[in-house]
Order: C-alpha cells, then structure tokens, then sequence
C-alpha cells in the first residue's frame, strides 16, 4: 500500500490458586484476564480494531490486550505489537497511518548494523526486521544526516527494499520472519517527527512497557500449559506456586505502571518502566526454569505446543538486554538516592 503521512485527526493437597491474572476488584487491578481460547487469529484480524493510544487514560487497556496476545502466540504478539507501536509513533508525531497497511518498527543498531540517511535516501542493513516478507509498510530509524536520528515511513514493496534470506534462523520467534533487511537508497519521502523525535518523545518508555506487558502474557501461556501436571505432588504444587507469584508480582507492577503513565503523561517514567521490564524479563527466566520442573518429561515430551512457547519466550524477551539494562537501571537508583541526598544537605544548611 501505499500513501504519505499526513496530519492525524496425605494430608489433604492445598487448593490452587485461583487461574492466574483473573482481575481483583473494579479497576485496571490487573493486565492479565482469563485464559484466551479460540483459533490463533491472523495479523490483519488481530489489529482490525485499534488499542487505546498509550498515554492517553488507557495504557492498562492497551497493554492487557498486548498480553492477552502474547498468551496467545508470542509471534502474533511481536507483529501486532510492532503495528500499534508504529501507530501510536505516528500518532504522537501528529501524522496518519496509510489506511489499511499493516506496519512495523524497524530500528535496530547491532553489530555495526543500522539504515542510515544519505542525500536524502535510506541506505544501510537493519537487522531483526520483524514481519519482512508479510508488512506494507515500515517506520524505519535511520541515522540522520544532521541532528539525531530520524523516522522515515517506508512503502516495503519498493524494490529497493531486500530481505536478506537466511539471516534468520532462532530455536523460537522464527515465524516472526525477523530477517535482515538491506535498504538500497529508498528515498526519505515520508519523514515522521523531527531529528531525535524516536528516542526523545514520552511515548518511547511507554512503547518499552507495552513490550514487557507482552512478555508477561508470554509467561502466563506457559504457565497455562503446565498447570494442570502439578497434581498433588507437593514439589510440583511449589513450582506452581512460584510461578503464580511472579506472574502476580510483575502483573500488578506494570498495571501500577500504567496508572502512573495515565495520572501524569508528563512525568518522567523512565525508572518505573524500566522497572516493570526487569521484573517481567525475570519473571520470564523463572518461568523458564520452573515451567519444565513442574511439567515433567512427559507433558514436555507430549504437549502439542509447550516446547515452542518455551523456546518462543526465551528468544524474545532477549529483547531486555540482561545485565546491561539492569546496570543502566541501578544507575539511575543510584543517582535518584545522590540527588535526594544532595537536596536533603541543602535544606539542613
């Protein structure tokens, strides 16, 4: 499709507990609602209605639609969360999505890696381009040739676009088609908010909060697998119960998120999101190692789909970059405490 951006208009076994995530009085008290059944829907069925735009009274909302996919299939949540991540992008930069075009953020720098703009043209190998073979359109980050980096929407049928093949091959997430992509000068002709407008806007932590609210559904489908094998085995029953205080935890903490984000779009989010991904990134590893405890080698030998989950949410929550964001997190703690300590001198002077 295509189009430009415009303005926007023996004893006895304990009881379980209750099915994880189910809502705790009236409110967003939690992100996580009953167990999705049906068919995995499509891309296009997925996104047909739009989420509340982040930011604007209903993060909660739009990030328990986020986990409700990503307990669904986490590959329809990686391309779904990409479609209204670029929507809300659009939004906040006052321009208009091309009318029925499924899209992606595209925005990686790895390895050297990274679209860059020349002569106003997009040149460069982005990797990790979710949904290469399947979208029409992209919200590409380039490095810019002045001040900050900028946003190009980019039409994917230009035969200037290529998909590297084989660049792609993961034990999970490889449905997600997240191949390199090379951009041989694709013209700029759709910029998307001024120099520095991805990185510098409100909306990008929020963006980074509705990602960990899809891990969180990720580890809810896992656990939704393995519950029923815990039986009466008091080890397996504590397993569960581990996994069902850290789904508990990391749900009610993004949900508070959330609110935050929605009482004060202006405020500064960043260590709270930040946060809220450390704890769902954690919650994710837990899952991965007490998920086949509890399940045991025949229920991960039999089930028709445990294993790919597994594998599935091992792969993307690689997204949270481990030690590296926890050490930017504990930066900033640390650097919140000196300037609360510094204030605290000041005013006893």
């Amino acid at each position: 499709m295509t189009g430009t951006a415009t303005p926007a208009p023996s004893t006895p076994a304990p009881a379980r507990p209750p099915a994880t995530g189910a809502a705790a009085g009236p409110g967003p008290a939690t992100l996580l609602g009953p167990r999705p059944t049906g068919p995995v829907p499509d891309l296009a069925a997925a996104v047909r209605a739009p989420l509340p735009l982040p930011g604007r009274g209903d993060t909660a909302g739009r990030w328990r639609a986020l986990a409700a996919w990503g307990r669904t299939d986490l590959v329809l949540a990686r391309l779904a969360e990409g479609h209204t991540d670029a929507l809300a992008i659009l939004a906040e930069a006052g321009c208009a999505p091309v009318p029925g075009a499924l899209y992606g953020v595209w925005a990686a720098r790895s390895g050297g890696t990274g679209a860059e703009l020349h002569d106003g043209a997009v040149h460069g190998t982005v990797r990790f381009c979710s949904g290469a073979h399947l979208l029409d359109r992209a919200l590409v980050v380039a490095a810019g040739e002045g001040a900050g980096d900028r946003i190009v929407d980019v039409d994917l049928r230009d035969p200037r676009v290529r998909p590297v093949e084989g660049t792609w091959n993961p034990a999970g997430m490889a449905a997600s088609d997240s191949v390199d992509v090379e951009f041989a000068g694709v013209p700029a002709e759709v910029p998307v908010g001024p120099p520095g407008f991805y990185t510098g806007r409100p909306g990008f932590w929020w963006g980074g909060g509705g990602v960990a609210a899809v891990w969180l559904g990720g580890a809810a489908g896992v656990v939704d697998d393995v519950r029923g094998a815990a039986g009466t085995d008091p080890h397996r029953l504590a397993h569960l119960g581990a996994l069902h205080t850290a789904l508990a935890a990391t749900d009610a903490l993004l949900a508070r998120t959330a609110q935050a984000i929605d009482a004060d779009p202006a405020a500064d989010h960043t260590t709270a999101v930040w946060t809220a991904r450390a704890a769902a990134e954690q919650l994710c590893r837990t899952v991965g190692d007490r998920a086949p405890r509890l399940a045991g080698a025949t229920v991960l030998s039999r089930h028709d789909r445990l294993g790919a989950r597994l594998a599935d949410l091992g792969v993307y929550v690689r997204q949270h970059h481990a030690e590296r964001d926890l050490a930017a997190l504990g930066a900033r703690v640390a650097a919140t405490d000196t300037a609360a300590t510094d204030t605290v001198s000041e005013e006893a002077r």
